[in-house]
């Protein structure tokens, strides 16, 4: 049976039904069946996939009095796609002030956040991530300093690809970070990473910062482990989607849930399970049992995220390896800016390594890596050192394929 977490889950979901009720989707057979029971657990109610959400969003999500363009003339919502990563894009809606609100909550319950937010509603950032995720810049053209300036938030990156980034226009974003003086980095961990190198090799510091916040995708040990070098402040992980707003923030090696914000389930009393969210916020877009598609992994106080359910290999005995599993083979391990494992339709792997130094062929490291994942997967890994890791369509960067037969 799924394990729940939440403050007091009856009235919690109580209120999360009753935000659904009139949804034109919750008005199946399936749903109202489940809804007509005299004290309806989440265990009694079905899942909403994302083929569902992606064929029937927004408007069969929005109550039935509602109207989509009405919502959008007045102001009120603001309407978005999702990057696509894990399967095709999603049209998702939620009020004008929603997404900040969302964020801020879950930030909060970190007690080192928490202490820098004091009652403030925002800090000021600096964002860099793929420009597609920014909501600003996310055009085929450089855009200037203002036009990429939204309240408190700087939106640094106009690269899809960091690596490509020639040295004159990393120059110019270090440049643009100092004179923001953000009191954190709001990163891509990819694109945080390679800034970082950067930044490490000009020997580039920035006073006004106290942490970094990675999300947008699963952060690898990799990655961590440069910014955590480079600037010597807390690299604090931010879980969620843009369906869902932020429901996880990482404090002492866990992630803590949000209970405002959403119902969190694991599919897996004990070990590895799927996540399902059910929102409390989002009357726009009420999700019950949403499969979110990542792994979890419960723990005494929250949870500990696997990645991505579409990018978990398979050992040679058919055990799951999620991303998270693989990632650990990759502490303590040096010179490395990212890398990429493949695995084929007959098991075998394939480690792409791109080298925080140019041309670094990363002999002893491939040799070591090559053990440990062989290990793990049960089966033959071979590696090479390369100049480019290409991103997916979205702009994101996959740890782990499995590729298709």
């Amino acid at each position: 049976m799924p394990s729940a977490l939440s403050l007091d889950g009856s009235a919690r979901l109580e209120t999360a039904i009753q935000q659904s009720s009139t949804s034109p989707f919750y008005a199946s057979p399936e749903w109202q069946a489940a809804f007509a029971l005299r004290s309806p657990h989440l265990s009694d109610l079905p899942r909403i996939t994302k083929s569902q959400l992606r064929e029937h969003s927004p408007e069969g999500f929005l109550p039935a009095d509602v109207n989509l363009k009405d919502l959008l003339a007045s102001g009120l919502i603001e309407e978005e796609s999702t990057s696509g990563t894990s399967g095709a894009s999603v049209r998702v809606v939620f009020g004008k002030s929603w997404w900040g609100e969302q964020e801020r909550r879950a930030l909060v319950r970190n007690p080192f956040l928490a202490g820098l937010f004091g009652e403030k509603p925002s800090l000021r950032r600096a964002v860099l991530t793929t420009p597609g995720c920014s909501g600003v810049s996310c055009y085929n053209r450089w855009l200037n300093l203002e036009q990429r300036t939204l309240g408190d938030s700087l939106f640094v990156n106009q690269s899809r690809i960091p690596f490509s980034l020639g040295e004159e226009k990393l120059a110019g974003m270090a440049k643009e970070v100092a004179d923001w003086a953000p009191a954190f980095l709001d990163v891509d961990p990819v694109h945080g990473a390679w800034f970082a190198l950067y930044c490490e090799r000009h020997g580039l510091r920035f006073p006004s910062l106290r942490f970094i916040l990675t999300s947008y995708e699963y952060t690898s040990v990799v990655h961590r482990a440069i910014m955590e070098r480079v600037f010597g402040v807390p690299v604090i992980n931010l879980y969620g989607s843009s369906e869902t707003g932020h429901l996880l923030v990482e404090h002492d090696g866990t992630m803590l849930p949000s209970p405002e914000t959403a119902i969190l389930e694991s599919t897996a009393p004990d070990g590895i399970g799927e996540l399902l969210v059910t929102t409390l916020t989002n009357p726009y877009l009420p999700l019950l049992r949403y499969e979110i598609g990542d792994f979890v992994e419960r723990t005494p106080d929250g949870f500990r995220v696997h990645g991505r359910k579409r990018d978990a290999l398979k050992a040679s005995n058919g055990r799951l390896v999620t991303t998270r599993m693989v990632d650990q083979c990759f502490a303590h391990v040096a010179g490395i800016a990212h890398y990429q494992l493949r695995q084929k339709a007959d098991r075998s792997a394939h480690l792409f390594l791109l080298p925080a130094a140019e041309g670094d062929p990363l002999d002893s490291v491939q040799a070591k890596l090559t053990s440990q994942l062989g290990s793990l997967l049960g089966t033959p890994v071979t590696a090479e050192s390369v100049v480019l890791i290409a991103p997916e369509d979205s702009g994101k960067f996959r740890l782990t394929v499995h590729e298709a037969a």
